[in-house]
C-alpha cells in the first residue's frame, strides 16, 4: 500500500547527511531496524523508489529518517537533498531482517548506521542498552552520524573507527579479523551487521570463523 505523507522538517547530522521528519499515516507501524521503499512525489520521480530505514521509534507521532546524500550524481538521494518542509514522499508498508533479538554486537559501515539508531533508541527508551555494543565504522571523522548520542548513550561500549583519518578518540583501520580478535573476547553473542555488501559478507564469514553462530549474525538478506 502506498502512503503519501509531507515532510515536516529536514535538518543536516552531518555534511552529506540530513535528518527528514515526515507524516505518519494513521495506524502505520514498524519494528525497530525495518525500513520501507521510499520515492519523492513529483513528477518524474514517483516510480524511483529508493529503502530507507525508520529512525523513529515506532510510538512517535511522526516518521524520521536519516539519508545520506549522493551528490555526485542525478539520483534520488540528490533530489532529496534538495527537498525543503512541505513537499511530499511516497512510502510503501514496512520490510527489513534487522530486528533485536538479544543483546550484542552492532557492527555498521556509514550510512548502515540507520538501523540501528532506531533499535538503540527503542533499547534506551525500555533502559535496556546494557550489554549492547557498537562499532560503527567510516571514512573520516566528519562521516560519523550521531557520534555525539551514541558516545553519551553507550560510553566504552561505542568504538569509532576511522579507514582515511587518524584523530584522538577514534581507531583507525578497518574492521578486518584482527581488529574483531582484538576487540571482541565472546564470539557466542549475538551479532548485527548493516553496511556496503561486501563488508556484510566478509565480517559474517570472519565471524564465523572466530566461533561465531550462523544464526547469530542479522544482516539484511
Amino acid at each position: 500500500m502506498a502512503y503519501t505523507v509531507k515532510i515536516l522538517d529536514i535538518f543536516s547530522l552531518t555534511h552529506d547527511v540530513k535528518q527528514l521528519k515526515v507524516e505518519k499515516p494513521k495506524g502505520y507501524d514498524f519494528i525497530p531496524g525495518q525500513a520501507t521503499e521510499v520515492a519523492i512525489n513529483q513528477s518524474g520521480w514517483r516510480d524511483e523508489k529508493r529503502p530507507f530505514t525508520f529512525t523513529s521509534l515506532p510510538s512517535d507521532e511522526h516518521l524520521e529518517f536519516v539519508i545520506k546524500s549522493y551528490r555526485d550524481h542525478e539520483g534520488v538521494t540528490k533530489k532529496i537533498d534538495e527537498l525543503i518542509a512541505g513537499e511530499e514522499l511516497i512510502l510503501d508498508d514496512a520490510w527489513g531482517a534487522i530486528q533485536y533479538h538479544g543483546k550484542g554486537t552492532f557492527i555498521a559501515g556509514g550510512a548502515g548506521i540507520t538501523p540501528f539508531i532506531s533499535i538503540f533508541r527503542d533499547l534506551a527508551s525500555k533502559g535496556e542498552t546494557t550489554g549492547n555494543r557498537l562499532i560503527f565504522a567510516n571514512k573520516t571523522g566528519k562521516d560519523v552520524v550521531l557520534e555525539g548520542y551514541f558516545q553519551e548513550l553507550l560510553g566504552d561500549q561505542f568504538t569509532s573507527i576511522l579507514s582515511d583519518e587518524k584523530i584522538p578518540g577514534h581507531e583507525h583501520g578497518l574492521i578486518n579479523m584482527e581488529f574483531l580478535k582484538k576487540h571482541i573476547s565472546d564470539f557466542s553473542q549475538n551479532f548485527y551487521i548493516c553496511g556496503p555488501d561486501k563488508m556484510v559478507s566478509d565480517l559474517s564469514e570472519s565471524l564465523k570463523f572466530l566461533g561465531a553462530d550462523p544464526d547469530g549474525i542479522t544482516f539484511e538478506k
